[in-house]
């Protein structure tokens, strides 16, 4: 996956954005010129006159990159092959300032699929976040939402913040210490 660090561009149409890291949604008009900071998880996080923002993977056009493209499910799909595909749909969420995704960082502490009544699918997630008062702390849940939700079959996703056990950095994988030096 080519990441587009440092990358120079231009809006060529107006977005929605956000600010990072307090959350707030702003319009970020055509014609603004920045660079791209991060571009994980189908989420891009641009710097353009002294402010960070994060846009979603469906405005990617915007700044000349791709959208992303629906997960898939096999035929016959079980509820592990669900639950699997949100673990999965899951590791494209990051953090607009921490290159690593929300699995990694150890912030999601359950991941449960069921069927419902209806014969779709439910998920049910728990999750925390770095500190407790991070202002992106309801953009990552909706970005977790939005991308289980694109699972076929998904019909209802259950996304819920707890600070019960704090997060600390112990909860990382190997990985992300070795990439963020905590090792």
């Amino acid at each position: 996956m080519r990441r587009y660090e440092n990358e120079a561009v231009i809006l060529s149409r107006d977005v929605n954005a956000v600010i990072v890291p307090d959350g707030t949604p702003v319009p970020l008009k055509a014609g603004l010129a920045g660079f791209v900071t991060q571009a994980l998880g189908g989420s891009f996080t641009l710097y353009i006159e002294g402010n960070l923002y994060r846009i979603a993977g469906e405005d990617g056009d915007a700044i000349g990159r791709e959208t992303t493209r629906p997960p898939e499910l096999p035929p016959n799909a079980t509820i592990e092959d669900v639950r699997r595909l949100a673990w999965e749909q899951m590791r494209n969420c990051y953090d607009p300032e921490i290159p690593i995704n929300i699995v990694e960082l150890g912030l999601v502490y359950e991941c449960e699929a069921n069927e419902a009544a209806d014969g779709s699918r439910a998920v049910t997630i728990k999750m925390t976040l770095t500190a407790p008062g991070c202002g992106m702390g309801e953009i990552l849940v909706q970005d977790v939402r939005e991308k289980v939700e694109a699972i076929p079959t998904v019909g209802r996703v259950d996304v819920e913040l707890v600070f019960d056990p704090p997060w600390n950095p112990s909860m990382m994988s190997e990985a992300a210490r070795l990439q963020t030096g905590m090792m």
